[in-house]
């Protein structure tokens, strides 16, 4: 992609691939949704029934973007598959990660064959299942990502669903399990696995700097229009957010993401202008912009283009 940097390989560490599997998962959970019901009431294009079919609708749009690669999130337990079939799809395209319920009874044997399928990341949300990384329960997660060289991506901080909202569908999230300071000690416990805070700590910035400082296996990612920083006192904006994580985690551990999810938007533009100019105003060299908007994924996943 053409930037003021010049010509950038980039690479978007977070986008919800919102296949017909899952919506079908999300019609279960409230009596009376109906899948085909859906789109009138979100105002988006239905996916269509084979996730292939989608996969390629995602390539068309980064390629629109000149946007070379992907990670695509399976973005509810039980929509692994769909990820899969796009990632072996277009494989020099997409990386795969997946929704993970630690507490739920297939846990371990649901992630260990999602690892096995393909797929590179595991992702888990602590406030919406109600559990705290320091259960013991989570610890065969912690050791089959250290034995698959898998991504741990951890959402900590504020937590909303639009989707859900716009449904009628409950959202019983509980903020007591959010606090990035809960992955300390286990980042500390699993030097091997690398671990990914989304949205800079969304809401808990200090205490996602805090971790990343202690911890290099930490990484933090950058997506989304950020709006949590509404609740920092005074408010800051989204380039001193840059600017202190920059200080802090350093360049090669910032993940450029947009948190794109649905069509018709598609992929979400504005939110990677956004990081650019933010970035530009603080004098990012081309150096650490390359690496912030794709270099270090790829690192991550130990790939590259073909």
């Amino acid at each position: 992609m053409r930037t003021r940097w010049g010509e950038l390989e980039v690479r978007d560490a977070h986008i919800h691939f919102f296949s017909h599997g899952f919506f079908t998962l999300l019609a279960r959970q409230k009596e009376g949704l109906r899948v085909e019901e859906m789109g009138p009431v979100l105002g988006w294009e239905m996916p269509p029934q084979e996730p292939e079919q989608l996969a390629a609708r995602w390539v068309q749009e980064l390629d629109r973007h000149g946007v070379a690669q992907a990670v695509l999130i399976a973005s509810l337990p039980g929509d692994e598959d769909s990820v899969v079939a796009a990632v072996r799809a277009f494989p020099t395209r997409f990386y795969g990660y997946f929704l993970l319920n630690p507490l739920a009874p297939d846990a371990f044997s649901r992630a260990e064959r999602a690892l096995e399928a393909g797929l590179r990341g595991i992702c888990l949300f602590p406030a919406m299942h109600h559990f705290s990384l320091h259960d013991d329960r989570l610890r065969p997660v912690w050791e089959l990502a250290a034995a698959r060289g898998a991504v741990v991506f951890v959402h900590c901080g504020v937590l909303t669903v639009g989707v859900r909202n716009k449904l009628g569908l409950a959202s019983p999230f509980d903020l007591r399990f959010s606090n990035p300071v809960d992955l300390h000690g286990i980042a500390l416990r699993y030097p091997k696995v690398r671990f990914v805070i989304p949205h800079f700590g969304a809401g808990y910035f200090r205490e996602a700097l805090m971790v990343a400082d202690l911890c290099s296996n930490v990484f933090l990612d950058t997506s989304s229009s950020n709006s949590w920083t509404r609740y920092q006192a005074p408010p800051v904006e989204l380039r001193a957010v840059f600017e202190r994580a920059l200080e802090v985690a350093g360049a090669r551990r910032l993940l450029f993401g947009t948190d794109s999810s649905f069509f018709p938007r598609g992929w979400h533009r504005a939110i990677f202008d956004q990081q650019v100019e933010a970035l530009a105003a603080i004098g990012v060299g081309e150096q650490d912009a390359r690496s912030i908007f794709g270099g270090n994924l790829a690192r991550l996943l130990g790939n590259t283009l073909s």
